[in-house]
């Protein structure tokens, strides 16, 4: 099998570092000529973990993400949300052609409002049977320390999952299998949207208590949700929906809580996403499940206020003022 990953950021390294720590060899798409240069010469990503050092014999690094496809049988794309279209919107409708898709993005598809395998479906004819999953609370840099970390890998080919799901077994790494391919990328997207909220809680200086209840309301929301939507998870506090939720609203490594910190000590939206310098997921989402919900009707006063702080302007103290006696 041979396997390529799309995407050189936080995550994506990541990922390849699982990978050829179990001494697998992967062809890895790396869009800056310059980095590929500097892990080929001194061994690490200089732009993301830079902590991380690979054995240069398991990568063949490209720029062109052309020559990373036509090279892999399966291929990892750990692309933020955002920038899909723009890596792989003008490749030829054919290019995934017999290819499995493992897809580790946890956001959605900006103004089209889909998630990947939705927009890969669209765009190259992708058929879910060919696509999967990984997503769970596990941050980039406590992969980079091997601090233990759990992931679920999600799809419909259960032979496969399992397949793709031991070529990230580690001492530091243990993996989980379901077959929840819509619901696991529903709450990764639901989650980051929702970090973003006890952010905003936290730099205005809300306390413990009332950020307990703001998430223990929010994983609630984000349950009604994936019903509404015919999602019914056979347990809903696995660590791939509450898990992730916890993880990202409460650690410090979390873009989406340290984004939505900054809205609450009044930084403006523009100002926020220059000093973050990073993709917070939930900013987009954020709009784009606000659009999805219009047709699905869920109940999601939460995500709904935060939605209305980031786009609509609502102030944002006004906006928690609201949002605190519907809690229970």
């Amino acid at each position: 099998m041979r396997l390529g990953v799309i995407g050189s950021g936080s995550w994506a390294t990541a990922l390849a570092k699982i990978l050829t720590d179990n001494g697998r060899s992967i062809n890895w798409w790396v869009r800056n000529p310059d980095v590929i240069r500097h892990l080929q010469s001194r061994h690490h990503n200089p732009q993301y973990l830079p902590s991380v050092y690979f054995d240069t014999r398991l990568l063949t690094l490209d720029s062109e993400v052309k020559e990373t496809i036509d090279a892999s049988d399966c291929l990892l794309i750990a692309v933020p949300s955002a920038y899909i279209t723009d890596s792989l919107g003008a490749l030829d409708e054919n290019i995934f052609a017999g290819k499995k898709l493992v897809s580790a993005v946890k956001g959605i598809i900006p103004e089209q409002n889909l998630l990947l395998n939705e927009y890969l479906a669209q765009r190259f004819g992708v058929d879910i049977d060919n696509y999967f999953t990984i997503m769970g609370p596990c941050h980039a840099e406590e992969v980079a320390a091997e601090k233990l970390s759990y992931l679920t890998f999600s799809g419909q080919d259960e032979t496969f999952t399992k397949e793709i799901a031991s070529y990230f077994k580690t001492e530091y790494l243990n993996t989980v299998v379901n077959n929840d391919v819509l619901g696991v990328q529903f709450a990764a997207v639901l989650k980051n949207i929702y970090a973003l909220g006890a952010g905003i809680a936290h730099g205005l200086e809300y306390g413990d208590n009332f950020l307990s209840v703001l998430i223990a309301n929010s994983a609630e929301e984000m349950a009604g949700f994936l019903r509404k939507t015919g999602i019914s998870p056979a347990n809903y506090a696995a660590s791939v929906y509450l898990g992730d939720l916890l993880v990202t609203c409460y650690s410090l490594y979390s873009r989406n809580r340290t984004f939505g910190n900054m809205i609450g000590k009044g930084y403006s939206v523009k100002a926020a996403r220059l000093e973050l310098n990073m993709v917070a997921e939930g900013y987009n989402a954020s709009k784009c499940i606000y659009l999805i919900n219009k047709e699905i009707e869920a109940e999601m006063p939460i995500a709904g206020m935060i939605y209305r702080i980031l786009w609509e302007n609502v102030k944002v103290r006004e906006g928690f003022k609201q949002i605190e006696p519907l809690l229970v």
